[in-house]
């Protein structure tokens, strides 16, 4: 849990810089983009020249660019000259993308906030809460902090955050229903936040879904069974990329399985595996094979062939074996 001295390291930070680069994770959720967007407003608001930066050259899923700010949000692979860099909702470095020879090499300015339980702090100052629901819960008390006046755009990008990051408010402390309260006061049009971001579709979407889904397969991984869905390349080659994230919520509590994974091969020949259970620390799974995440919610990058990257996770599974349920009580 963050403390008021931590609060006030970070603040110090800020205080000195006057150009900020404000960094979100790869293929970016309504988690990232909301925190990046939030805090360069809250910076502005500071009187900071503060941009928003992603390390990737592919643009995000068209529903993120509802939340205010997410198109000034800028993506390639070169981030301008700043005298600080805040990177957000990043559980490792790697996570920065083409930011991350940057940020190991300027290690003295950069501000890291996150909620990942495997993030090993790589800042200067590490605002790291593996309690919080979401980053933007740990902006929220930071802006309070340091007395930004939270504005309807920031209040919607911290919600935001806040929304996705609970899976509507499924899973989190009482305190996340305070802080959307409180949200809400600012005027938000809460029905339109949760459809932009969570229900919006088309008949298209629909097929595709339907498409990978009828691929379901059940595995057995050790003492484990294992929920997998391949999203390959053929088939999600310019798709809805939020579509297919969201694939994972559906194999996340699917009967006889002890875990979920899905692969989704964007670039031929590597897959970006996202991990989620609700009995075993998948984080571990993740960490393992060199990503990161979350005790229930994880994911890495496989490399190879559908069969050796499916192949590789089981040969891990079985290796970390009964460790991944006794680690799994430290969820929240």
């Amino acid at each position: 849990m963050t403390d008021n001295s931590q609060f006030h390291a970070a603040s110090a930070l800020v205080q000195a810089a006057h150009t900020v680069s404000v960094v979100g994770h790869l293929r970016p959720d309504a988690d990232a983009i909301g925190s990046v967007a939030a805090t360069v407003a809250a910076l502005q608001q500071l009187g900071k020249d503060a941009v928003g930066a992603i390390g990737q050259l592919d643009s995000m899923p068209e529903n993120l660019y509802t939340i205010p700010g997410a198109s000034n949000i800028k993506f390639g692979d070169s981030l301008p000259e700043s005298d600080l860099i805040i990177v957000v909702d990043c559980g490792s470095i790697e996570r920065t993308g083409a930011f991350e020879s940057i940020i190991v090499n300027n290690p003295d300015k950069v501000l890291v906030v996150d909620h990942h339980a495997t993030n090993p702090g790589f800042g200067a100052v590490n605002l790291i809460d593996v309690e919080a629901e979401s980053t933007t819960t740990i902006l929220y008390d930071w802006f309070d902090a340091m007395s930004v006046q939270i504005t309807p755009d920031i209040a919607h990008g911290l919600y935001a955050g806040l929304l996705t990051d609970t899976g509507c408010f499924r899973w989190g402390r009482p305190v996340m229903h305070d802080m959307a309260k409180e949200l809400m006061e600012f005027g938000l049009d809460i029905r339109a936040i949760s459809s932009a971001l969570l229900d919006q579709t088309s008949v298209d979407d629909l097929r595709l879904v339907g498409q990978i889904v009828s691929r379901i397969e059940l595995r057995e991984a050790g003492p484990y069974t294992l929920a997998v869905l391949v999203a390959d390349f053929d088939t999600i080659n310019g798709r809805s990329r939020a579509v297919v994230e969201g694939l994972i919520e559906m194999v996340r509590a699917v009967e006889g399985a002890d875990f979920g994974a899905v692969f989704k091969e964007y670039e031929r020949g590597v897959y970006t595996v996202s991990l989620r259970s609700s009995n075993l620390s998948v984080a571990s799974l993740a960490v393992h094979l060199g990503g990161g995440g979350h005790i229930p919610a994880a994911g890495y990058t496989a490399r190879g062939t559908e069969i050796e990257a499916l192949d590789t996770l089981i040969e891990a599974t079985v290796t970390l074996g009964e460790s991944l349920r006794s680690s799994a009580h430290v969820d929240v």
